[in-house]
């Protein structure tokens, strides 16, 4: 039975057993021609009003950070987009300048999934970002990623380079899309997924991909953040 935690997407796919893992598996969406052109399209619309509505947002968070500690406002890092080309994420910092070299010394500390790096009380987050982090306020430049094209609103999470190179054929499927600002790991726990749910929910968005799917998303994921579940 559909209902809005389970909608009728999830009951329309066949599943199939894969040799590595149970995931469903249909074929691939129909991404090209007018669906693409309508999802891109809403994409930078949508950024575009978002960026103008959230400007005095922006400046009041960029000062902040910038008052703190007088670090840079923003933090890049290498992710990989569609068809598997590489980008620059932009979101706000929310750590210290050095978090890199820290890194090293609290290996043994990581509760993250496959090669991410979390930790649900990491002394590297500054006191601005702890509360950006909560309320999912460091992702807004990535708004900048949508109109630049690298992104989408909604899709898969941009993976780390160290992900993909451990994926194995089927899961390359998620790169079909690009990678998205929220998704359904975004809804779905977050940080608090395994590396391979998060995968497995990523291929279940490329392959069951409509603009209501995306909508629907983007509809759950204020819930989600008010809720702050798997936030950190």
């Amino acid at each position: 039975m559909c209902t809005w935690r389970q909608p009728c997407w999830m009951w329309r796919a066949r599943a199939r057993r894969s040799a590595r893992s149970p995931l469903l598996h249909v074929g691939h969406p129909e991404l090209t021609g007018p669906k693409r052109a309508v999802k891109a399209g809403f994409d930078k619309v949508v950024a575009g009003l978002a960026l103008l509505l959230t400007a005095p947002l922006f400046l009041l968070v960029a000062t902040w950070i910038k008052l703190h500690d007088h670090g840079p406002v923003f933090f890049r890092q290498i992710r990989v987009g569609k068809d598997g080309r590489t980008f620059n994420v932009f979101k706000f910092r929310t750590m210290v300048v050095d978090a890199e070299r820290q890194k090293v010394q609290l290996a043994a500390s990581n509760e993250g999934a496959g090669a991410l790096f979390k930790m649900r009380s990491d002394p590297r987050v500054t006191k601005p970002g702890v509360w950006l982090r909560r309320w999912s306020l460091d992702e807004l430049p990535q708004l900048l990623n949508v109109l630049i094209g690298d992104m989408s609103l909604v899709g898969p999470r941009p993976a780390l380079p160290a992900e993909v190179a451990r994926y194995h054929d089927h899961m390359r499927r998620r790169l079909v899309v690009k990678p998205g600002i929220t998704g359904l790991w975004q809804v779905s726990g977050r940080s608090d997924l395994s590396w391979a749910d998060a995968v497995r929910l990523d291929l279940r968005y490329v392959e069951n991909w409509s603009l209501a799917l995306d909508l629907q998303i983007l509809w759950k994921t204020g819930y989600a953040v008010v809720r702050g579940s798997g936030a950190y």
